[in-house]
């Protein structure tokens, strides 16, 4: 499944050099047409996938939330939770950051071993707290490379042209990804998005008048914050997930 998410994030950036809106003159906003000049292809593909949300990924995600038990959704969520604890390692210390480091490899050991492959976060407990994570565009950020024009991916959803080049990095080194076997490859990939989707539904609550520019200016700042470590001001909060 991720390899046709892949392959969509590729044609999607092949189809950018035919639809990028060109600027309207009087009346147009500059600050949005520099942040997002793609607009007009990016408000059909935030149609789609909203379409595809509404349709499928939604209403599987509430019968999700209303059949299993509170204890074992948090379980699935701390156990995908853990195995982004190996991204944030590598991605923490290809920044330089090696208190992090050490914080996501002391979570990862303890909650693999005493927390049964990560269903119970033991790790918080020991004080070993779950902390902003890291991935390759945040790196590429740290590095120096700049973000580049605002996207919507296909079935992905918010991007930008640095996060966007990352993703196949980061989809890299993903446990998942690396199981033998791939109907279990498939099904942790399907449970790991719905999973996702289910923990977005009461911040979903958050989108108020224009959806689309609401969802490019929150995952924007929340970028920013994550890849200037906290050093801009983060009104969005984690409600706009990290996973996401």
């Amino acid at each position: 499944m991720k390899n046709h998410l892949l392959f969509l994030f590729v044609a999607a950036f092949l189809l950018l050099s035919g639809c990028a809106s060109q600027p309207e003159g009087k009346g147009q906003d500059q600050y949005a047409h520099a942040i997002d000049p793609y607009e007009n292809f990016n408000r059909s593909m935030f149609r789609f996938n909203g379409g595809v949300d509404s349709y499928f990924l939604k209403p599987v995600a509430q019968g999700y939330k209303f059949v299993m038990p509170d204890i074992a959704e948090k379980g699935v969520s701390n156990f995908f939770s853990n195995l982004l604890e190996i991204r944030n390692i590598i991605n923490a210390l290809l920044q330089g950051k090696g208190e992090k480091a050490a914080n996501s490899t002391g979570r990862f050991i303890f909650n693999s071993t005493i927390g049964v492959a990560g269903l119970f976060d033991v790790a918080g407990g020991l004080g070993l707290q779950k902390q902003d994570g890291e991935d390759f565009g945040q790196t590429l950020g740290a590095w120096g490379v700049g973000s580049g024009s605002y996207l919507v991916l296909p079935l992905l959803g918010p991007a930008t042209v640095r996060d966007g080049i990352a993703i196949p990095i980061d989809m890299y080194v993903d446990p998942v990804n690396y199981h033998e076997q791939d109907l279990v490859r498939t099904g942790l990939t399907v449970l790991e998005v719905v999973d996702i989707r289910a923990g977005l539904l009461e911040a979903e609550k958050l989108l108020t008048g224009d959806k689309y520019v609401f969802m490019r200016d929150a995952y924007l700042q929340r970028r920013e914050y994550l890849v200037k470590d906290g050093e801009v001001e983060d009104t969005f909060g984690t409600d706009i997930s990290d996973d996401f």
